[in-house]
């Protein structure tokens, strides 16, 4: 199986299924039938008493945050497949690949070498990674609002050369942090695809509120960066409404979409700020994010990240939503 993919290679495989698994090129998407997409949830320990009642609520299967031994990960497969279910996914979720500390970052690359085997285990072709994270709660940086973003970086590099208009000397410190996380992640990813490659899982690089890679063009040369087909995009749709439309993300990142979670998030009125509401409660476009997605080829799983209303009800906008309504 070819391990690295050229940019030609991307461009070919651009008319398939994200998932890690491209077959050959098929007939223009934009005028076939719309994918089939499956329906999921996120759950703890993926046991029968879980996976019963998003059965019964008509998901298809399930994304889960318990990294497991690979033999007890095996056990909970078996019993996901009797329920007529998949574990389509890990969360492995936040890593501190940019820690100053050796130690922090040795047991974050442990970690994640532990979830990509409980992967395996599980029969899931993907696990969620979030490499680095900056200018959390106490953090002195200054970085643009999330409107005031227009990002320069180095092809070559992925470094940010400037992130906002006029003088960026203000943004120094973030720039740099920017920059040495995405050195950190480069570092502690490749060190993780020979596992990867060698049981068969992706490593689905997210983006979430972590400050870094903002953009639709940042984020998909940080995915190509690695130029392997072992490492793609995890794209949730709520979390970056703030600074693009969802479908700008989704075009950018064609069969680089291994995985895509379900969130909706609604803009103040100014357009500047908002918060997440449930899916389909707010500024998402969802028949244009349908129509991004089958654009891209995507043919995989919808994973709904959200709680508070009944799982019939998340169940049928999902529906909605793959139906392009």
């Amino acid at each position: 199986m070819k391990s690295h993919w050229s940019r030609r290679d991307w461009v070919k495989a651009s008319a398939t299924a994200g998932l890690g698994l491209f077959a050959a090129t098929g007939p223009d998407v934009a005028t076939a039938a719309p994918a089939v997409l499956k329906k999921a949830m996120i759950v703890g320990k993926p046991e029968e008493a879980n996976l019963k009642p998003l059965k019964d609520a008509g998901f298809d299967g399930v994304e889960t945050n318990a990294i497991l031994p690979m033999e007890e990960a095996a056990e909970c497969r078996k019993t996901a497949e009797k329920m007529g279910m998949r574990i389509h996914s890990v969360l492995r979720g936040w890593a501190e690949f940019n820690s100053d500390d050796p130690q922090k970052v040795a047991s974050s690359i442990a970690v994640t070498e532990n979830a990509l085997k409980a992967a395996k285990g599980y029969g899931a072709d993907a696990v969620l990674l979030v490499p680095c994270r900056i200018g959390g709660k106490g953090s002195n940086l200054v970085m643009p609002e999330a409107w005031e973003f227009e990002i320069e970086f180095d092809e070559k590099t992925g470094h940010l050369k400037r992130v906002a208009a006029g003088d960026n000397t203000r943004y120094k410190d973030y720039i740099e942090a920017h920059n040495r996380s995405m050195d950190a992640t480069a570092t502690a990813v490749r060190k993780l695809i020979p596992l990867a490659e060698k049981l068969q899982v992706v490593i689905a690089l997210e983006n979430v509120w972590n400050n870094l890679w903002v953009k639709p063009a940042l984020f998909r040369h940080l995915v190509t960066s690695f130029d392997n087909r072992w490492v793609q995009a995890y794209f949730d749709i709520g979390n970056h409404v703030k600074y693009a439309p969802p479908e700008k993300f989704i075009e950018a990142l064609g069969p680089l979409l291994a995985k895509v979670h379900i969130k909706d998030f609604k803009l103040n009125p100014d357009g500047h700020g908002g918060q997440f509401v449930h899916p389909r409660e707010g500024s998402v476009n969802w028949p244009v994010v349908r129509q991004a997605l089958d654009k891209a080829g995507y043919k995989g799983w919808l994973t709904i990240e959200d709680n508070g209303i009944p799982l019939e009800e998340f169940s049928k906008r999902l529906d909605l939503i793959i139906a392009g309504k």
